[in-house]
């Protein structure tokens, strides 16, 4: 009877703390709200410019490798320690969004993924890096 009591203890207990990851995680996960004239911005820069996307190629490799990994999967070197998946920059999904949905995301952050307006303080930076994003869909 001791033995059930202990057995159903740990059952219990091992539940509540997996419902109480899978309600974080879902919390966490809750769609990215974009503004309208975001969605509708177009990307001054020229996707096709080689100098361009060798910038953007460095600026990932200092600001955004470390969580979304070399190739934009989301397995960066730190991409375990953070409470929400960084994304993988490949899939249909990702690369379904426009430039400026892509871009207000890397400007404003949120949760773990920390702004980037401060950081990489030139527009014009970010739209490359917006086409280096674009690269990991080919």
């Amino acid at each position: 009877m001791k033995n059930t009591h202990t057995l159903l203890t740990i059952f219990f207990a091992i539940f509540f703390i997996s419902a109480g990851m899978v309600v974080k995680t879902t919390v966490d996960q809750e769609p990215w709200v974009v503004p309208g004239k975001y969605k509708k911005m177009e990307n001054p820069t020229d996707p096709s410019d080689k100098e361009g996307l060798m910038i953007a190629k460095r600026l990932w490799s200092k600001h955004c490798k470390s969580c979304h990994g070399v190739k934009g999967l989301g397995d960066g070197s730190k991409a375990a320690e953070l409470d929400t998946p960084s994304g993988d920059f490949s899939t249909k999904a990702f690369q379904a969004q426009s430039d400026g949905e892509l871009y207000y995301k890397t400007v404003e952050g949120r949760g773990d993924m920390p702004a980037y307006d401060k950081k990489i303080p030139e527009e014009e930076d970010r739209w490359l890096l917006v086409n280096f994003m674009r690269t990991f869909g080919e």
